[in-house]
């Protein structure tokens, strides 16, 4: 009896020493541009030591149907998770998720989203130039905050212009500008509905 009570709390011991449970992460990715699950992407998980920035993969899957994932994986103790999602013709997904933040007595479920790229090409062309012509043109409606999309300040254009100018934008969404020719009282709004995976134009001649 005595034998078997110390195989016991021996066995109980072993089993709840630090590193030795698992976490669990899950969730949804969800095409926000068509409101359902975004299927076929890649997901990556990668875990960061503390006092580090070496990232090491930990697991990785592709999305089905239904745009579930989830991971299993020891609880070693880290920094923090790094959840990355990448689709052709979407935007790119990362979101970082703190030891601190999880828990070995439920799944840790985290929900995420992320949209279809469009373009849209803004085509200037100055029809009678001079020389000192100056078209100002500044963003009102669009992607922001991405490496990818132009710039928010003020634009400017001199001269003899016809150009165009190719910009990132969330598929079925609206990108505008405000613009005005210098001098004159040449101004307003132009805009477009980026129709998702395809590139639609704004037209301005002055």
């Amino acid at each position: 009896m005595r034998i078997l009570l110390a195989l016991f709390i021996g066995l109980s011991f072993y089993s709840c020493k630090k590193g030795t449970a698992n976490f669990t992460i899950k969730g949804t990715i969800t095409d926000a541009t068509f409101s359902q699950p975004l299927t076929g992407a890649s997901v990556n998980l990668y875990e960061v030591p503390t006092g580090s920035n070496t990232e090491t993969l930990v697991s990785s899957m592709t999305l089905g149907a239904d745009g579930a994932y989830k991971f299993i994986f020891p609880r070693d103790k880290m920094d923090k998770y790094i959840l990355r999602v990448d689709k052709a013709n979407y935007f790119n997904l990362e979101e970082t998720i703190y030891f601190s933040s999880l828990t070995i007595e439920k799944d840790n479920e985290r929900d995420y989203s992320t949209t279809a790229k469009a373009w849209v090409r803004l085509r200037f062309v100055n029809q009678n130039p001079v020389s000192t012509d100056e078209l100002d043109y500044v963003k009102q409606q669009g992607k922001i905050s991405c490496a990818e999309c132009c710039p928010t300040a003020y634009q400017y254009l001199y001269g003899a212009i016809d150009t165009a100018i190719y910009c990132i934008n969330d598929g079925n969404t609206t990108y505008s500008y405000y613009y005005s020719v210098f001098g004159t009282s040449v101004q307003g709004i132009k805009s477009v509905t980026t129709t998702a995976f395809d590139t639609s134009e704004i037209l301005l001649t002055y």
